[in-house]
């Protein structure tokens, strides 16, 4: 099985910044294409940004601009730098591979809350 490992999260005011990281422990592979996936109180959980097995950054529209996905394959890790940071970003952040692929493995995942 897989085990994930987010931190990072934390309060911050509107234009602030956070950097996530996720480690990843297990049944892995450097093949994988890894993400960030987020849920909102109240609302589904989305995915907001990934990263392929060769480093191609992919974005939705909502965090273009502000986010930045990179990994480390050699230590299994993977970081967000979130700048510009939004109310609407408020969430619990979690990571895991891109497309979902079953067993799903989730771990607790870290909370962001932007708020003044």
């Amino acid at each position: 099985q897989v085990h994930f490992v987010e931190s990072g999260g934390g309060l911050v005011q509107p234009g602030g910044f956070l950097r996530l990281s996720c480690e990843a422990s297990g049944s892995i592979s450097s093949d994988w294409h890894i993400g960030w996936y987020r849920q909102a109180p109240g609302k589904q959980r989305e995915l907001v940004t990934w990263i392929t097995n060769t480093g191609y950054q992919n974005y939705e529209d909502s965090v273009k601009g502000r986010f930045t996905i990179w990994r480390d394959t050699t230590k299994n890790t993977m970081y967000l730098q979130m700048n510009s940071l939004k109310p609407e970003d408020t969430a619990v952040y979690y990571c895991n591979r891109v497309p979902l692929v079953p067993p799903e493995y989730w771990g607790q995942g870290t909370r962001v809350t932007v708020s003044s």
